[in-house]
C-alpha cells in the first residue's frame, strides 16, 4: 500500500467537474486524514435550523450565522463543533496551544479544532474566537479520497482559520479560489450554469 501524505486541516474544493449533488460547489475542511481514510466538514452548507433549536447551551458561542450546517451527508443526526482557538505564538516562534489545548477543544490544524460539545461551554466561552455546528460529515474510506483527487474531483488549497466562520458561507466556494495565486483564481469566475454562455 502506498504511504498516505496527511490532507488534514487542508480544503477540498470541488472542481466544477465533480457530479455528485452532495458536494456541488462544496468546500471541504478535512478533520482526518490518513491511510485509514478521510473525515471534513462541508464549510458551506448553512440550514436552516439554529444552533439553539438543537445545542441551545452552545448557541450563544456560535458565529453567525448562528445556524447548524450541513457537514456532509454521513450521518446527519449527529453533531460536531469546530472553533478557532486564537492565541499568540510562544516566544519561540512555536504554536500558541502546542500540546493539548483548551479543556473541551481538540487541535486539528494551527487554530483550527474540534470542540467536545458534552463539554460546558463556560469551559471554552473565553477562548473561542469562532464556534460553527455541523450535523453530518463527510467521509471517504481508504484511498477513496486519494482515487477522486486523481480523477480530478477536488482542488487541494490551505486552509484559513477565517474559513470556518466566514460570515457569507454561500460565497466561499469563490472567495477560496480566488484567493489562490494560480489559475484556480480563474475558476472562481465559472458560471453556475454553464449552458447558459
Amino acid at each position: 500500500m502506498t504511504e498516505v501524505s496527511s490532507l488534514t486541516g487542508r480544503l477540498l474544493v470541488a472542481t466544477p467537474a465533480l457530479a455528485d449533488p452532495n458536494f456541488d460547489r462544496a468546500v471541504v475542511l478535512l478533520l482526518d486524514h490518513d491511510e485509514e481514510g478521510s473525515l471534513g466538514v462541508v464549510l458551506n452548507r448553512p440550514t436552516p435550523v439554529g444552533v439553539g433549536d438543537i445545542l441551545q447551551s452552545w448557541a450563544a458561542l456560535a458565529g453567525e450565522p448562528g445556524v447548524v450546517f450541513q457537514g456532509g451527508p454521513v450521518s446527519l443526526d449527529s453533531a460536531l463543533g469546530v472553533a478557532v482557538v486564537p492565541g499568540e505564538p510562544h516566544e519561540s516562534g512555536g504554536d500558541p496551544w502546542a500540546g493539548d489545548g483548551p479543556l473541551g477543544w481538540r487541535r486539528v490544524h494551527g487554530a483550527i479544532g474540534l470542540v467536545d460539545l458534552e463539554a460546558p461551554p463556560e469551559l471554552l466561552a473565553t477562548v473561542l474566537g469562532s464556534l460553527r455546528i455541523f450535523a453530518g460529515y463527510s467521509g471517504w474510506g481508504p484511498g477513496q479520497l486519494e482515487d477522486e483527487l486523481v480523477e480530478g474531483a477536488w482542488y487541494v488549497v490551505e486552509s484559513e482559520p477565517g474559513d470556518v466562520s466566514s460570515p457569507d458561507p454561500q460565497q466561499l466556494w469563490r472567495a477560496v479560489l480566488r484567493r489562490q495565486r494560480n489559475e484556480l483564481a480563474m475558476v472562481a469566475t465559472y458560471p453556475d450554469d454553464p449552458s447558459l454562455n
